[in-house]
């Protein structure tokens, strides 16, 4: 497999800048959208120095003994749906990815409007003990990675011939913020074990930071898996389910799946920036509609048979990836 990306990198200086050509950028993330579903992102404002320290820090982290791991087992983080899995701990279309990880969000407090009415997936996250550096790098990171969300979606909707403020008025105004740090084992070279296998992501739009390992594959239109080569000084982008629903299939969601051949632990750090809990997702009226055919998908479903509240839909995807744990938040 060829490992040099096709991917479009686009500068997005202008969106996160306020100088620039903004709609050059966002016509440049429509193409992407249209013809990939996935792009790099450079000059994206996140600084250097932080993403450094994320990184050391979840390396200190993965490499405690199990059981000082385990004691912020997910198990423990509730309604919040927080804190750490094991290898084999979470599952994609019912089998056991090789990887463990950590979940995060948004950090609230007790008294907050939807941790006290009990919505799930909203709460306090799960810190490592006298690891104080990890908790201030994971939550500046969140509130960094918030904030490009917020600039990227007004990019999406000028790509899409809205006003830019269209996704923050209609579902991103708070959005749901989900934050995963993931730690790939290598494989050995006669196991053919899916760091994660063939899936898609559930909301709006993913921002991935990865290390220098390698691994992530995407899916072309003609079939082949493309690799998803690391770029220094940039970030991965992919739309998720709730925007190709919402763009009617200009948009697709793009399968992807991740295989560590490279010998060394891989490290990943997915966020997922998607509609408020609450927020109803269905089709924008007056785009020019191409749903895709639901058996072209992955898992043979069809996003545009789904509209309606996106907490219900998040719940009953990631309800399959931790079977064990989906009570807590029924």
């Amino acid at each position: 497999m060829d490992e040099r990306s096709e991917l479009p990198v686009i500068d997005i200086a202008a969106l996160v800048g306020g100088q620039g050509n903004r709609r050059q950028v966002a016509a440049q993330i429509d193409r992407a959208c249209r013809q990939w579903g996935f792009f790099y992102i450079t000059n994206h404002g996140v600084s250097a120095a932080l993403e450094r320290q994320l990184e050391e820090q979840s390396r200190l982290f993965f490499s405690r003994a199990s059981a000082d791991k385990l004691k912020i087992a997910m198990v423990r983080g509730g309604r919040a749906w927080r804190g750490y899995f094991d290898v084999g701990g979470e599952l994609t279309s019912g089998v056991p990815d090789c990887k463990e990880g950590l979940y995060f969000g948004q950090e609230l407090p007790e008294d907050h409007p939807l941790v006290h009415s009990g919505t799930p997936l909203h709460g306090a996250n799960l810190f490592p003990d006298g690891m104080p550096l990890f908790r201030s790098a994971v939550l500046e990171y969140i509130t960094a990675l918030s904030e490009l969300g917020h600039a990227l979606m007004a990019g999406i909707a000028l790509g899409l011939g809205l006003d830019e403020t269209y996704f923050a008025r209609h579902c991103t105004g708070e959005p749901l913020v989900l934050f995963r740090i993931f730690n790939y084992p290598p494989a050995p070279p006669d196991d053919h074990s899916w760091g994660v296998g063939e899936h898609t992501d559930y909301g709006l739009l993913t921002i991935l930071k990865q290390d220098d390992t390698g691994g992530l594959q995407v899916k072309s239109e003609a079939g082949g898996w493309q690799p998803v080569a690391p770029i220094p000084g940039t970030f991965v982008c992919n739309i998720g389910d709730m925007l190709e629903c919402m763009s009617g299939g200009l948009y697709r969601s793009t399968p992807h799946r991740v295989l560590n051949r490279s010998g060394q632990a891989r490290l990943s750090f997915p966020f997922f920036f998607d509609p408020g809990f609450y927020a109803r997702v269905g089709p924008i009226a007056g785009l020019a509609a191409t749903p895709s055919d639901g058996h072209e998908r992955w898992d043979g479903a069809s996003v545009h048979d789904w509209q309606g509240i996106y907490g219900d839909y998040v719940l009953a995807k990631v309800g399959r990836v931790f079977p064990q744990l989906q009570q807590a938040v029924l």
